[in-house]
């Protein structure tokens, strides 16, 4: 029986929390259609995407999809698209968490939508972190956006 359990793969933090993909597909699609609307946001990903949304937003549900429930999905390289925008910056980055924390609590039952915006949390940090490093920068930490 110990041999058995030591083969089975581990249960991962989407499972455990309720995540699936539907749930997945759902967040993401209604996530962006809030970042499209916004008037901060909404310029970078329409000129970075340039109508190619469909294939950005299925490569979204895979990114998503790898996070919660380790599928490896995805294939990207989303620091390096990050770090190219120059105008990216601590509030972009709140107003995607802020916008990001909205999506969830409204579609996920609270132990996802929470799995969710933690997992959105270390992201942002790492993007930040990532994006001030290539511009030989220290990052900008704000307590308000650490809660967003």
């Amino acid at each position: 029986m110990r041999q058995a359990e030591s083969l089975r793969p581990p249960v991962c933090p989407g499972v455990l929390a309720g995540v699936t993909e539907p749930m997945i597909r759902e967040v993401v699609h209604a996530f962006y259609a809030r970042v499209r609307a916004d008037a901060t946001l909404a310029p970078i990903f329409e000129r970075e995407i340039d109508g190619r949304w469909d294939a950005h937003l299925a490569k979204l549900c895979d990114f998503w999809s790898s996070v919660l429930l380790m599928t490896g999905r995805f294939k990207g390289t989303p620091m390096a698209v990050h770090a190219r925008l120059p105008e990216i910056g601590p509030d972009h980055f709140t107003r995607w968490l802020g916008l990001f924390r909205q999506t969830v609590e409204d579609l996920c039952p609270a132990q996802a939508a929470t799995l969710f915006v933690a997992r959105s949390k270390m992201i942002a940090q790492s993007l930040q972190i990532g994006i001030a490093a290539s511009r030989g920068e220290l990052p900008e930490f704000s307590p308000q956006g650490a809660r967003a």
